[in-house]
């Protein structure tokens, strides 16, 4: 059986986005839908001594109303990633692995990006070798295949001639089931239920970026990721 994700990328994403890459064999970055202003594309959450603090990067919007992913690009008149690097370093100063993850993560973020897509694959990519997850990956925007909400994402199922669709539970609100049902593909809900393990700064807080999980327990992290002890 081969299983499809679909998925928009997002900034240092959560456990949620790896889970879904973790059980997929092949993963699509849907990278040429409309830009959430106020989503997960650009931004995301690391948490401090004082509790969850955003880490965001700034992206031109001026004129650019209905833009789609692919079409952000990264407002870099400001020193964003250097800032960010901070906030990260003291945040997890005391952290066990920040000092094994640290350097080639400066690496990607004091790249020059001029797209936001291009930051987001290459930071997921990143997060991806360090929880061990190799999947065959592909950008919605370079395949050419075309339809309505449910429409296009069941001809991507047929494209990479996928039997089961895996889906987070927020599109259980517009995905037509019975279509992907009437052409043999098994649609299969996330049910995504957080772990938890060994964070700095008092009681457990959930739903931050997956380098929360990486800078506390390190290699480890492929066990939580996978709901091993």
């Amino acid at each position: 059986m081969t299983t499809l994700v679909v998925l928009q990328p997002g900034y240092l994403p959560w456990l949620g986005f790896f889970d879904q890459v973790r059980r997929s064999d092949v993963f699509v970055y849907y990278d040429d839908v409309q830009f959430d202003k106020h989503g997960w594309r650009n931004r995301n959450r690391i948490k401090a001594a004082n509790g969850p603090v955003w880490l965001t990067v700034p992206v031109l919007h001026s004129g650019r109303f209905g833009q789609r992913i692919l079409e952000v690009e990264i407002d870099n008149r400001a020193p964003w990633a250097k800032k960010q690097l901070a906030a990260i370093t003291q945040s997890y100063a005391r952290a066990p692995f920040l000092a094994q993850y640290l350097p080639e993560l400066t690496r990607v973020l004091t790249q020059p990006h001029t797209l936001l897509v291009d930051l987001d694959i290459e930071l997921a990519r990143l997060m991806c070798s360090w929880f061990g997850l190799e999947r065959r990956f592909a950008r919605a925007s370079q395949l050419g295949i075309e339809g309505g909400k449910s429409d296009r994402l069941l001809n991507l199922c047929k494209h990479f001639q996928a039997d089961l669709y895996l889906s987070g539970d927020s599109a259980k609100d517009y995905l037509d089931v019975a279509l992907f049902q009437a052409s043999g593909v098994t649609v299969e809900w996330q049910g995504y239920q957080h772990p938890t393990y060994p964070q700095l700064h008092g009681e457990f807080f959930p739903f931050l970026s997956a380098l929360d999980l990486l800078l506390n327990v390190g290699p480890n992290s492929s066990n939580v990721l996978d709901g091993r002890p």
